[in-house]
């Protein structure tokens, strides 16, 4: 749970040689773990009025449980990604995620009981409330299985890509995954470039390809009018031979795919976070501003647009 959050600021630092925005980081999170500490050894009568420990406790971490298992799941699915290990397509994915949480509705329910609970629990409206919300969530995810955005999970579950069997055509599939290939293509027929600076453990992206990109109007253009080169920053494939280049007067290798791309986009772009969206003639000269996470569909289009008369207007 800290490595996100860290990791982040530590990266900043490395990157781009800032230090203010990270201190400050560190300084929240660290306020943030200690506060609940520090106030209980002020006042330690606080303790006193709280609640004490029962059968509601026991429901608590159970349903942490079952919520810690679909995180856990989600986290190895980005690692799966990045390795290229094909554990959990997509719908492999939501089928374990529709099971936990139908899972965890019943046990709300009091339909299936665990060692430590109390025989006499009775399901209260609180109680109840919540599993039926666990048990519509699972009924929602099962579309998903034929290809469904389900743009509410769109955040956490593998992309579209990975699904095997897809009922629905409206999605965006990236051409090419290689700058090199990808150019060669857009001058060969004579195309502009939309590159996509992306993460296998990148929420935001996610988001905008299944929130943004399954727009009809956004796909039309996207699959028709540009080449799309996606290049995952956190792809850990294995140069063929590592790769050694300066960055801020420091001597750095470059061992991954991951590696070379977000060289890229920091070298060439000025930028390192994702999802980063850079429209450019096959040439390589820049057609429009960057774009990063925004879910405003009709500002996605005029993007692209002005990209497309960018490029008429430069031929």
């Amino acid at each position: 749970c800290t490595g996100p959050i860290i990791g982040f600021l530590l990266v900043q630092v490395s990157t781009t040689g800032s230090v203010i925005a990270p201190a400050i980081g560190m300084l929240g999170f660290a306020i943030a773990l200690a506060l609940p500490f520090t106030l209980f050894a002020l006042f330690p009568s606080w303790l006193k009025s709280m609640p004490k420990s029962g059968g509601w406790m026991n429901v608590i971490k159970v349903t942490l449980g079952f919520l810690e298992l679909a995180f856990a799941l989600k986290f190895l699915s980005v690692a799966d990604l990045a390795y290229g290990w094909r554990i959990l397509d997509r719908e492999t994915f939501l089928a374990l995620w529709i099971v936990l949480f139908a899972l965890l509705g019943f046990y709300l329910l009091g339909k299936i009981k665990f060692p430590h609970d109390d025989d006499d629990t009775k399901v209260g409206v609180g109680r109840f409330f919540m599993a039926l919300f666990s048990l519509a969530f699972a009924v929602y995810m099962v579309p998903g299985l034929w290809g469904a955005p389900l743009k509410a999970v769109s955040a956490f579950a593998p992309p579209m890509q990975t699904q095997d069997f897809n009922l629905y055509n409206n999605e965006v599939h990236a051409k090419f995954d290689d700058y090199d290939l990808g150019m060669e293509y857009a001058r060969q027929h004579g195309k502009p470039v939309m590159l996509d600076f992306t993460g296998y453990g990148c929420v935001n992206c996610r988001k905008m390809e299944l929130a943004v990109w399954t727009d009809s109007k956004v796909s039309d253009i996207i699959n028709n009018d540009y080449v799309l080169i996606t290049l995952y920053v956190d792809n850990k494939t294995p140069l063929t031979s590592p790769v050694k280049v300066t960055e801020n007067g420091r001597e750095r290798t470059l061992r991954t795919v991951g590696d070379k791309w977000s060289y890229l986009q920091r070298v060439k772009f000025g930028a390192n976070a994702q999802p980063f969206y850079v429209l450019i003639d096959n040439e390589g000269r820049p057609l429009n501003k960057s774009y990063s996470y925004d879910e405003d569909i009709p500002k996605y289009i005029e993007f692209l647009q002005t990209g497309l008369e960018n490029y008429k207007k430069g031929k």
